[in-house]
C-alpha cells in the first residue's frame, strides 16, 4: 500500500487527484500541502469531502515518506519543488508543463522563462501510456501531458504513424471546458464572458502547439512537424472536443484507416473506438476515457478525426493515477474503472 503527497492540493487537478486515490485500492495514506489554505481542513475548501483531511506546509521531511508524490503547481513554479523532491530520491508525477520537453530551448521559447533543470529533461519520461508504456514502467520522473496535447496526439499518432499525410496540412480544431483555466477567477474566465460564448485563443502561439509537435515527432519518427492548432473556450464545465484534419498522400478507404486505429489501440484500456458515431464530451465526463471516431472525406482526400476526453480527467488528474499505475505495476484500471457520467 502507498503512501501518496499531493502537492497543490486545492487546484482542479490537486482535488481531482484526491478523489480518486482517496478510494485507490493500493493507496492508503495521503499528505496534502498547500500553500494558500496550509492549516485548513480539505472540507473548508471542497465542502463535498468529510471532514479529517488536514491541508499542511511544504514539508521535505514529511514527503520523504510518501511514496510517490504528485505535483499540481503552475509551470514555474513547478520545477523547484520537482529538483528538491527528486533531489530527495522521491518518484515524482508532475502535472505542469515544466518537464514534458526534452530540448531545453523549445521549452524557454514557448514558456518564455528559463528553466533551471535541464538535466531533469532529459530524466522525465512523458507520461502518455498508450505510446510510452514501456519507459514509463521504469520512471522516476513522469511528466503528465497536458490536456490538449492528450486528446490531439492520440487522435493523431496512428494517422502519422501509419499514413502518408501531406506536409503542413494537419489543422486541428479544439475546443475546452473552462476549468482548463484553472480555479484562479480572471476576466475573460467569468460567467459573464464565458456563457452563451464561444472564443477562440492563443491562435499560433499557444504554448501546447509545441508540445504536439514535440512528442508526435519523438513518437513516430518524424522531422520537423508543423500543424495548425487552434483551442477554443467553451462554455461548459470540463471536457476536451478536437477534431482534427489532414489531407492524405495515398490511396486509402474509411475502412483501411479505422483498421489502423484498431491495430494500435485495440488492445487500450482507456480508447474507445468508435462505429458510425462521433465522440461527445458527455460521453467521457469524469472518466479516464479517450474517444476517437475516425472518418474519411473521400471528395477532398482529407482524414478528419475526432477525440474527446475530459479535460480534468484522462487530460490531468486520472491521466496521473494511470501513470501511477504502470509506475508500480499495479492494473492499469486501478482505481480509474468508473465510466463517465451521463446526463
Amino acid at each position: 500500500m502507498l503512501k501518496a503527497g499531493i502537492v497543490g492540493i486545492t487546484g482542479y487537478a490537486g482535488v481531482e487527484i484526491y478523489r480518486l486515490l482517496k478510494h485507490h485500492p493500493e493507496v492508503d495514506d495521503l499528505y496534502l500541502v498547500s500553500h494558500s489554505k496550509a492549516g485548513q481542513d480539505l472540507s473548508d475548501v471542497y465542502p463535498q469531502f468529510a471532514a479529517g483531511s488536514r491541508l499542511e506546509k511544504y514539508d521535505l521531511e514529511k514527503l520523504k515518506k510518501c511514496d510517490i508524490v504528485f505535483t499540481a503547481l503552475p509551470h514555474g513554479v513547478s520545477q523547484d519543488r520537482v529538483a528538491e523532491l527528486r533531489g530527495a530520491n522521491l518518484k515524482v508525477i508532475d502535472l505542469s508543463g515544466d518537464f514534458r520537453y526534452k530540448n531545453q530551448s523549445v521549452y524557454e521559447k514557448w514558456y518564455n522563462q528559463e528553466h533551471r533543470y535541464p538535466e531533469l529533461l532529459q530524466e522525465s519520461v512523458y507520461g502518455l501510456v498508450e505510446l510510452n508504456r514501456e519507459q514509463l514502467q521504469k520512471a522516476d520522473l513522469i511528466a503528465n501531458p497536458g490536456c490538449y496535447p492528450t486528446v490531439t496526439i492520440l487522435g493523431l499518432y496512428p494517422l502519422l504513424k501509419k499514413v502518408r499525410v501531406r506536409k503542413g496540412s494537419i489543422i486541428v480544431d479544439a475546443k475546452s471546458g473552462i476549468s482548463g483555466a484553472g480555479s484562479s477567477p480572471g476576466k475573460t474566465t467569468h460567467y459573464c464572458e464565458i456563457d452563451e460564448n464561444v472564443r477562440a485563443y492563443g491562435i499560433g502561439i499557444h504554448r501546447h502547439t509545441s508540445e504536439i509537435e514535440k512528442n508526435m515527432e519523438y513518437f513516430t519518427g518524424l522531422k520537423d512537424l508543423k500543424i495548425s492548432f487552434t483551442p477554443h473556450l467553451v462554455p461548459m464545465k470540463r471536457g476536451i472536443l478536437s477534431t482534427i484534419y489532414a489531407d492524405i498522400d495515398e490511396d486509402i478507404s474509411e475502412k483501411q484507416l479505422k483498421n489502423y486505429y484498431q491495430e494500435i489501440y485495440g488492445e487500450c484500456e482507456f480508447i474507445d473506438l468508435l462505429e458510425g458515431d462521433s465522440p461527445d464530451t458527455k460521453h467521457v465526463y469524469a472518466s479516464n476515457y479517450c474517444q476517437i471516431g475516425i472518418n474519411f472525406d473521400t471528395r477532398t482526400s482529407r482524414a478528419v478525426v475526432v477525440s474527446a476526453i475530459d479535460n480534468l480527467g484522462k487530460g490531468a488528474a486520472s491521466q496521473a493515477v494511470q501513470n501511477m499505475n504502470v509506475m508500480f505495476s499495479f492494473a492499469e484500471k486501478c482505481g480509474l474503472e468508473s465510466r463517465g457520467i451521463f446526463p
